[in-house]
């Protein structure tokens, strides 16, 4: 029996980024508080999993040792490390006490979830609390301070896997383009909106790898206000066809669900159905293991109703629409799914306009180097 496998504890979810930050881990509760409301744990072929630390031997596997020192430092208050040296101050990445911790923890579960894909046990995993796809090196960047994707993908690449990596969080994958982009060992995609208008301002479709990681590397970046429609028909042009032709191991997917139209921050125009329909284009590729990991999303409730219709997507469970009312008492939320946004017909073309132009170079710049041909 395929078995998937939710990782998380409420350990998780008690640290805070700072009073004002977008970032609320918050979230990841209100997630795992949805799905035991809907007994999604109760199904005999899922395993809730607690949360395990990385070693500072996992983490050394992508960033510096002076980086992690850094981390270490800050969390305890150190007044001898210099923040700025690391881009921690104040804005996007706050340091705090207890950070290094925090981010171990969140990094240790995303490990976890691979490694029960490793040993045969479970054929999905799914870790919330990761998919920090921003943190480079030697520096934090975007809200993240260890980059468990990369992390992540290098422990299944030491098991002997084959890797494809897919982000479609509102931001550019950044981080983990950046890691792999000179090797053909990783299949990195991101479908994102275009670094014209959102941080962290790369992800064009001309950055496609380089020396032996030419064409390994896949960007599809989106026009602000895009909807369902529009962003699904992307997906559907770009990505099932690389991943037949990459045939990995084990698909790694980041699932932020910051594209939602009450983020915040960004700009896309998602519905939590529209969501979990490309969550469910995952399910439908022949990878014999999928890793999922969380990633961005700011308005609370948006992220557990999209994560909650994601895993049941992994799960093969069919949820009701109606929210539980032990959920619903709580925290006012009726319904998993969105009403459809109303966006201007001119806006509406620009989207498709600019996806189109978008898949297009994706084909002419990346397909040919696969041998894969457009009729």
């Amino acid at each position: 029996m395929s078995r998937t496998a939710f990782v998380y504890d409420d350990r998780l979810s008690r640290h805070t980024l700072s009073d004002t930050h977008p970032m609320k881990p918050a979230r990841l509760r209100y997630t795992y508080e949805l799905l035991e409301a809907y007994g999604a744990f109760a199904a005999p072929d899922v395993d809730l999993v607690s949360a395990a630390n990385a070693s500072e031997a996992d983490v050394l596997s992508y960033h510096s040792p002076e980086y992690v020192a850094a981390v270490q430092g800050l969390s305890r208050g150190d007044a001898a490390t210099n923040p700025a040296a690391f881009n921690f101050g104040a804005g996007d990445n706050p340091y705090y006490e207890g950070m290094y911790g925090a981010a171990m923890l969140s990094t240790g579960a995303s490990l976890k979830a691979a490694s029960m894909l490793v040993n045969g046990k479970h054929s999905r995993a799914f870790s919330i609390s990761g998919g920090l796809h921003h943190a480079m090196p030697g520096y934090a960047f975007g809200f993240c301070v260890f980059n468990d994707p990369v992390i992540a993908i290098k422990a299944l690449l030491a098991s002997g896997a084959r890797v494809a990596y897919v982000d479609i969080d509102c931001h550019h994958g950044d981080g983990v383009q950046h890691a792999f982009y000179d090797t053909d060992r990783v299949l990195t995609i991101s479908l994102h909106e275009s670094g014209a208008f959102l941080f962290p301002g790369t992800g064009f479709t001309q950055e496609i790898g380089a020396g032996r990681g030419r064409g390994y590397s896949v960007n599809v970046p989106l026009y602000p206000y895009t909807t369902d429609e529009v962003y699904l028909w992307a997906f559907r042009q770009v990505v099932p066809r690389l991943l037949a032709a990459f045939r990995p191991d084990v698909l790694v997917t980041q699932l932020g669900i910051d594209t939602h139209i009450l983020d915040p921050i960004t700009h896309l125009s998602l519905t939590t159905q529209g969501f979990a329909e490309v969550v469910g284009e995952f399910g439908k590729t022949a990878a014999p293991a999928w890793l999922a990991l969380g990633g961005g999303g700011y308005d609370l409730q948006a992220v557990s109703r999209a994560w909650t219709l994601a895993f049941a997507r992994m799960a093969g469970q069919d949820l009701p629409d109606e929210v539980p009312e032990t959920y619903r008492s709580r925290y006012g939320v009726e319904r998993l799914k969105d009403e459809p946004p109303e966006i201007q017909e001119s806006v509406a073309s620009d989207t498709r306009v600019f996806a189109e132009a978008s898949v297009q170079a994706v084909h002419s710049l990346v397909f040919p180097l696969h041998g894969i041909r457009i009729a």
